[in-house]
Parts: C-alpha cells; structure tokens; sequence
C-alpha cells in the first residue's frame, strides 16, 4: 500500500515507513494503549461483555444499514457481570460500548456540512464492538486512540464512515479527548455505481499500474483535482 501510494504521488512526513514523534506506527505495536482504554470504559461502565455471534446478529437484522456493523439488538445488555472489575483481559468475548439511548450525536463535516445521528435509533446505531473476542481491538476503538495519542486534528476518509464518525465521538467524550476535524469525501464509484472496494475485489492501485495506467490517468479517472 505505501509503495502504491508513493507512486501515485502521495507523500507525508510521518508513519511506520519513515518515523515521527508519535510512533510506533503499526497498531500490531500499540497494543498497551488500547488495552488502558479498555481498562479505563469498562471501570467507567461504558462496557458490556457480549457472547452473540455473527450470524445472531445477522438473523436479528430488523432495520437497513448501510455500514458495516449491524444494528445490535441489545441480548447482552443486561448482563450480570457488565461492571466487575476482575478480568484485566478482554479476551474470549466480544465487548460493547454502551450507547446512550436518545442522544443525538451532531457535528459538523467539512465537506458534506451538518450531520445528526441518534444512539439506539435503529436507522443510525446501537451497542457498538470496541473489542472483539479474538483479542483484537476493534476499529472504532483503535482508530479514537491512535488519533488521540498522535495529536490528529484532521481526519480525512470516506463518506461510508459517517455513521463510525457519530460512534467515536461518543468514544473521545467517554476518554476524554477532544475531537478531530472530519472531512468525508464522496466514494469512488465503478460505472454500475458501487463504491470500489475491496471486499468486491475492486480495481486496485496495484491492478491499475500494472495494466499500465500512469499516476496522473489515475487521477484523473477517480475525478481529482
């Protein structure tokens, strides 16, 4: 992915490839800071454990969602042991934060203006992972402290994220954290109109300069300027 970034031209002055102050870079290196926000939600009773897999969740579908987390349907809200403070491990479960049900998460994006969102809506989001039973903090959770602990104060990504957007603001006030600048940018689209992306095998950087694109016809073609 850095290669074909740097090919098309995209340079930067921090990261896993050259270095920086905040590092290290790989968040397969930043384990311990995800495991003291964890540490830190679940003694502030933001979290729950949750034993449902994907295919309840899946059969429990009752609204449509456009992202990538379904909306949860709450079956281990009310569990007993939400609050006690023994593990100092989140593993062998999945783990949830808690959404304040009613609460409209509002802010403002840089590029597609005002944004409203409401916690337990069920045409916006519910509970939400933010560590997932085979040990890996999950991308909500992961992203809220990495920007934290880099001092980001601009975040940059695609309009599909809107909704992940509304989820860790929640996040950042639960830690404490102020919160970035967002500017989501309208997906790139094939001719049918799906996004590219690569869970539909899309047309990659990689593919396009191996066919013999050059970066500029690359740019070009995603509608830059």
């Amino acid at each position: 992915m850095i290669e074909d970034l740097r090919w098309l031209g995209i340079r930067w002055t921090e990261g896993p490839d050259c270095g920086g102050r905040y590092g290290p870079y790989s968040q397969g290196e930043r384990r311990a800071h995800y495991l003291e926000a964890w540490r830190r939600l679940r003694e502030a009773g933001y979290l729950y454990p949750c034993t449902c897999s994907r295919k309840d969740l899946a059969q429990s579908a009752s609204a449509p969602n456009d992202d990538d987390e379904p909306m949860y349907p709450g079956t281990c809200r009310g569990r007993s042991d939400n609050n006690k403070g023994a593990a100092s491990e989140p593993t062998g479960v999945n783990w949830r934060f808690r959404v304040p049900d009613g609460d409209a998460v509002e802010f403002t994006d840089l590029n597609l203006g005002r944004q409203r969102y409401v916690a337990g809506n069920k045409f916006d989001f519910g509970d939400f992972l933010v560590w997932r039973r085979d040990d890996v903090p999950a991308y909500q959770l992961a992203v809220v402290v990495d920007d934290a602990a880099m001092r980001i104060t601009e975040v940059v990504r695609g309009a599909d994220l809107l909704k992940s957007t509304a989820r860790q603001l929640l996040l950042l006030r639960a830690l404490g954290h102020s919160s970035p600048n967002y500017f989501h940018c309208e997906l790139v689209r094939d001719t049918a109109g799906v996004r590219l992306a690569k869970r539909r095998d899309a047309l990659s950087i990689r593919h396009l300069r191996e066919s013999g694109m050059t970066p500029q016809q690359v740019v070009e073609m995603a509608g830059w300027p």
